[in-house]
């Protein structure tokens, strides 16, 4: 039953997106992944800034970004300026220093508001893969490729998988928002 199977690996990539969205979202100490969503204008394209730049962590709320290419220090420290992160690099010629300033009351609850939208979102994507599963399912019962008993069984597994992957998201989500909440 291919359709178990293929909504298993669409959740599957769901959750690995939003993981990634999640580290992306700071909790008031340096991570590299913090810059991962930080696309630059670089060769004619936007690239991930870790295409670009080693990006080093010295002491809990610094960032040290070197690109490989001197010449894009100034383009790599707009994208960071630029991005929606909140953060202020400073480029002495060789490389970008990004202190990363602790959160306020109100940035943490603004941060916490972007984790509910973006595992919403994954929320959205995990039913979407859902609903795919069941027009599959009811297509194959409709051309008796499945019996009536089959399909019935094959809505209920993909239904469990469904509420599996929420449940996981929303633990993420719990577990996230706790961490941005730490003062």
């Amino acid at each position: 039953m291919p359709t178990f199977g293929e909504a298993k690996a669409q959740m599957d990539k769901a959750l690995d997106a939003m993981r990634r969205e999640f580290n992306g979202v700071r909790t008031g100490k340096a991570s590299s992944s913090l810059l991962d969503t930080v696309r630059v204008d670089a060769y004619g394209s936007k690239l991930p800034i870790n295409q670009l730049a080693t990006i080093n962590i010295p002491e809990a709320r610094l960032l040290i970004v070197q690109p490989f290419d001197k010449s894009l220090l100034k383009a790599v420290e707009k994208a960071i300026r630029d991005s929606d992160l909140g953060l202020n690099p400073a480029n002495d010629g060789n490389i970008i220093r990004v202190p990363v300033p602790a959160l306020n009351e109100e940035r943490r609850r603004e941060m916490v508001k972007l984790l509910h939208r973006q595992a919403e979102e994954g929320r959205v994507a995990v039913r979407h893969a859902r609903q795919e599963a069941n027009k599959e399912t009811k297509r194959r019962k409709d051309t008796h490729e499945l019996g009536e008993d089959d399909a019935k069984r094959e809505g209920e597994r993909i239904q469990k998988l469904t509420d599996e992957y929420i449940g996981r998201i929303d633990q993420l989500l719990k577990v996230k928002e706790e961490e941005v909440m730490e003062v």
